[in-house]
């Protein structure tokens, strides 16, 4: 693989936007405002919420048609379909073992703990009310076989309407392959798919901007409504859930990274800063999804991978709902009083690699999977998520942010194992020596790159690349 003329003389210096002016600089600025508002006045936080619900329902908006073209995209350009059914296999297989690994993790963590030894809690007493009521009935009436089932739309709009992301993909899957197979019929609509890409991307560019605000409402409504002091009644609790997140994220993740892709996860982190902080303030992935993307095609993986392992792994690879739905689970039977075996522990496991697929990217998904995960296996009592129901919104952000990190390092270990990552430049950007303002290297030998990320008017063939700080990079071919 060629590298372009200015890497070739070495990396290009990066012009370096003033510090204040970074995105992960002002969202940074606007956590810290939103608790420390929703600290000292708490009436006044919670009337923040608007802000923060406006900004992440914009940018659900835009993730189903993201998703939706961006897989058709990466389908489209892969020459043999038999590609494109061998990594989506090798990335369903990656996602079921690191789902089974992350759930033993959070099973480990809580038999050494125990926390809820001690607590007695008499399931009939609990006052099961408001939102968690509707979690619960949810979730009861879910059943673990319907995650399949629910994957076909009941029309090609459905999806789209509901949001239902596992949806976008089956219908996005289907599209892409039936463009491919019928060949030059098809190029025209592929073209037009690329195209309204790179203007989907441009909106969101717009979005964006509002990211500060949006981090600013959801942090100062949700320590508004729930207060700080809400953290010290099950402190230990959020420690523990913490601490073992962590504890997957360096060690199971960054030996994955290390020993199979031969990369730093701690170079991934500081390169990920942005959309940690994103992630952080409004306590979901979702937002990060399109930088994502941006950020892993930059580093040099396929973009056929990356548009068909990121969305998947949204719904299919997350981590830190496995760890939270085992360790919620066992803390809940604990507080019960409920023995548990350790077959039916196991048993809890598998019925878990299921449902906690069955409620991706629906409102309450982790109560709604922990409601059906008890449900179905009937020895722990559904009322028992009252126990950690206050104390889940300081969770939330842990759990998106082990899943954000979770897809990064599938997508790179599906690429390296599809032979489709540039490894020496993906080095040389987490190392700092390549910036994003250097084009990533042509396919073909005798291409050139040549892009300016501070250009609204680059007007190439559309190989879209979302950004987060309201930048768009195009790639000449």
């Amino acid at each position: 693989m060629s590298h372009a003329p200015n890497e070739a003389a070495g990396p290009a210096p990066a012009r370096s936007k003033p510090w204040y002016r970074q995105l992960y600089v002002q969202v940074l600025v606007a956590i810290v405002v939103g608790i420390v508002l929703g600290w000292r006045w708490p009436d006044l936080a919670t009337s923040m919420e608007p802000i923060g619900t406006t900004f992440i329902t914009a940018m659900k908006m835009l993730i189903g048609p993201i998703v939706f073209l961006t897989i058709i995209g990466g389908i489209s350009g892969v020459a043999d379909l038999k590609k494109v059914g061998r990594t989506g296999l090798k990335a369903l297989t990656y996602f079921q073992v690191g789902t089974i690994v992350a759930l033993l993790t959070g099973l480990v963590a809580i038999n050494v703990f125990r926390l809820g030894d001690g607590v007695h809690a008499d399931p009939s007493r609990l006052d099961v009310s408001g939102d968690a009521g509707q979690y619960i009935d949810s979730g009861e009436k879910q059943h673990w076989w319907e995650f399949l089932t629910h994957i076909v739309p009941d029309s090609v709009f459905g999806a789209f309407v509901e949001g239902d992301i596992l949806q976008v993909i089956f219908l996005a899957v289907i599209f892409g392959i039936a463009l491919k197979s019928v060949g030059k019929v098809g190029e025209p609509i592929i073209g037009a798919v690329n195209r309204l890409t790179q203007v989907v991307f441009k909106v969101l560019s717009f979005v964006m901007k509002a990211a500060p605000l949006g981090a600013f409402g959801a942090m100062s409504y949700a320590i508004g409504k729930f207060g700080l002091s809400t953290l010290t009644s099950l402190g230990s609790l959020i420690l523990l859930f913490y601490v073992t997140s962590i504890l997957f994220v360096v060690v199971v993740l960054g030996a994955v990274l290390a020993a199979y892709v031969r990369l730093n996860i701690f170079q991934l982190f500081r390169y990920f800063k942005e959309e940690f902080f994103l992630v952080l303030g409004t306590s979901t992935a979702e937002p990060a999804l399109p930088g994502l993307m941006r950020k892993l095609q930059f580093m040099g993986a396929e973009r056929s991978t990356v548009g068909l392992v990121v969305p998947t792994g949204y719904s299919f690879n997350l981590d830190g709902a496995a760890i939270y739905l085992s360790l919620a689970t066992l803390y809940i039977a604990q507080a019960t009083d409920t023995p548990l075996s350790i077959g039916q522990q196991l048993g809890l496991l598998a019925v878990m690699l299921l449902t906690s697929k069955g409620a991706a990217g629906v409102a309450g998904g982790g109560f709604i999977a922990l409601t059906a995960t008890l449900s179905t296996v009937g020895h722990v009592p559904a009322a028992g998520i009252m126990l950690i129901f206050g104390i889940d919104k300081f969770m939330s952000e842990c759990r998106a942010l082990v899943n954000f990190y979770g897809n990064a390092v599938a997508t790179l270990f599906v690429a390296r194992w599809e032979n489709g990552l540039d490894l020496e430049r993906a080095r040389l950007v987490l190392s700092g020596k390549i910036r994003e303002d250097v084009p990533p290297p042509s396919p073909g030998p005798d291409s050139d790159s040549d892009s300016d990320s501070d250009s609204d008017s680059d007007e190439t063939e559309p190989d879209p690349r979302p950004t987060t700080d309201g930048e768009a990079v195009a790639v000449n071919r």
